[in-house]
């Protein structure tokens, strides 16, 4: 690989302790800024493929990077990257080949009408200037979100993103800011289990509906409805059958635009389409694409109609963005496009997503501490519960298993939702299927010992009530109580023993 005598000696020339760097850290990085594994964080010094390798040399395997989209350090996007920055790197006023080759590269991707593109540096300005274009288009100013999502860290993505605003501390939502439930079937407002029959498609789009009613009713209507095609800090969300469809006629009704968020799992991810959206049979209006575009270099496209673009031209007011569009992110875009397509890697999310999937369900059947288990290609979400029946999500055991999975396995995945229950699964798109058997060994055996110790947990409170019980005399209720949570661990205890 390029430049890899340079990088082992880069590797080897870091001169600070672990404890040192998280001295300068803690002094000169502000706290808002967290860290993964907060306790005992890792201190990465190099990557390639699906690993990433810490300063004493241990390697982890990476299940949570989708921003490292075709593996870490991959030679050919290092490649294009270096070389065309030992070339020139200016801005895009100046003519280009890789500007205009990424474009349409990116547009020969897209449905129709989508072919126009603004090159940007990251998924929170995609989603900044998609807004500036809707708004533009409209004339309008409301725009429609989903509970949990999370569009960015610019004041005006920060506004249309509940998983940011809805903390503690986080600013008001603004009036012009409408809220519709998040379409989660497993744990949301209408579920699979209370409405079996329903078409949840159908009731999860009545809420946008009505809020596209109010605005029309009060003259305003809307100026654009924004989501991820799949929401993944909201807990790896896939939307019913139907429900964008739904949601994007009642917005087009209220003269609105659609926006489709595919910073998190776009490019392949899903496997059996290169855009998630794609999977609901809608074409957006606008469409925001960052993170695995660049494999971990800061890189961003905006990708719309002619007719959204020429109005936003008329406005007279140019758009310029200083590094949006550069010829090295350029460079580096047009690399990972390329190797999607010749190391058919969507292809690779497709099959070892639908093994996942698989595996991932069997163990649901194994363990009642899986609630549920939800995907598409390389992105999968495993949500963890304490009453399977009940749904009560298990945050402290979501918890227990990422830092488990890290420190005994050396496995690297990460917990989110509303709950921060869910497990996360969206590894880099080279991971393999000894990659995912590594995984599934290594989850299977955190499970186990987590099931292990709650029932432990549960002995020691039956205990307890059984000698409260028998001190207030109640004997025989208590032997039928024991009797049954008997059973119930002699049949955890054999499906422990079948691992």
């Amino acid at each position: 690989m390029p430049f890899a005598s340079e990088q082992m000696q880069s590797v080897a020339s870091q001169q600070l302790s672990k404890s040192d760097t998280i001295k300068l850290r803690n002094k000169h990085i502000g706290q808002a800024c967290q860290l993964f594994y907060r306790s005992d964080p890792l201190k990465i010094v190099r990557g390639q493929g699906q690993y990433m390798f810490d300063e004493e040399g241990t390697r982890y395997l990476d299940c949570i990077n989708n921003v490292a989209h075709v593996g870490h350090c991959h030679p050919e996007v290092v490649r294009a990257g270096a070389l065309q920055m030992a070339t020139i790197s200016t801005n895009n006023r100046f003519l280009h080949d890789e500007l205009v080759q990424c474009a349409k590269t990116l547009t020969s991707k897209m449905p129709s009408p989508l072919s126009v593109c603004f090159f940007v540096n990251s998924g929170s300005e995609a989603n900044d200037l998609a807004l500036r274009l809707a708004r533009n288009y409209t004339k309008r100013q409301d725009v429609i979100t989903l509970d949990h999502a999370y569009h960015g860290h610019l004041q005006s993505v920060m506004e249309i993103s509940p998983y940011k605003f809805n903390q503690p501390g986080g600013e008001k939502k603004p009036d012009y800011v409408h809220v519709a439930p998040c379409p989660d079937i497993y744990g949301g407002q209408y579920t699979d289990k209370e409405f079996p029959n329903a078409d949840l498609g159908l009731l999860y789009a009545q809420p946008i509906a009505d809020i596209c009613e109010r605005q029309m009713a009060k003259g305003e209507g809307v100026a654009a409805f924004i989501a991820e095609s799949l929401q993944s800090c909201g807990g790896q969300i896939l939307p019913p059958a139907g429900y964008f469809q739904r949601v994007y006629d009642a917005v087009h009704q209220a003269g609105g635009v659609c926006i489709a968020d595919e910073v998190q799992v776009g490019f392949g991810r899903v496997g059996s389409h290169y855009w998630a959206f794609e999977t609901q049979n809608v074409v957006p209006d606008i469409v925001c694409v960052a993170k695995p575009m660049g494999n971990g270099h800061p890189v961003g496209a905006v990708v719309t109609t002619p007719e959204i673009a020429q109005a936003f031209h008329a406005t007279g007011v140019a758009y310029f963005n200083t590094y949006g569009g550069n010829p090295v992110s350029c460079a580096i875009a047009n690399a990972v496009m390329r190797i999607i397509d010749e190391e058919g890697l969507q292809q690779n999310a497709h099959q070892l997503g639908d093994y996942l999937l698989r595996e991932c369900s069997q163990l649901k059947q194994e363990f009642d501490c899986v609630g549920d288990v939800r995907g598409l290609g390389l992105f999968v979400g495993i949500e963890l519960v304490t009453d399977r029946d009940a749904r009560i999500p298990d945050t402290k055991g979501a918890h227990w298993v990422v830092n488990r999975m890290k420190q005994l396995h050396k496995v690297l995945v990460s917990s989110d939702g509303p709950n921060d229950n869910v497990i996360k699964l969206k590894p880099p798109m080279c991971f393999n299927l000894e990659n995912a058997d590594e995984f599934l060994l290594a989850f299977r055996e955190c499970l186990t010992t987590l099931t292990q110790e709650q029932l432990q947990q549960a002995r020691v409170a039956d205990a307890a009530a059984t000698a409260a019980l028998t001190t207030n005399g109640v004997i025989a209720t208590a032997a039928d109580t024991l009797a049954n949570k008997t059973k119930m661990f002699e049949r955890q205890d054999r499906l422990i023993k079948s691992v």
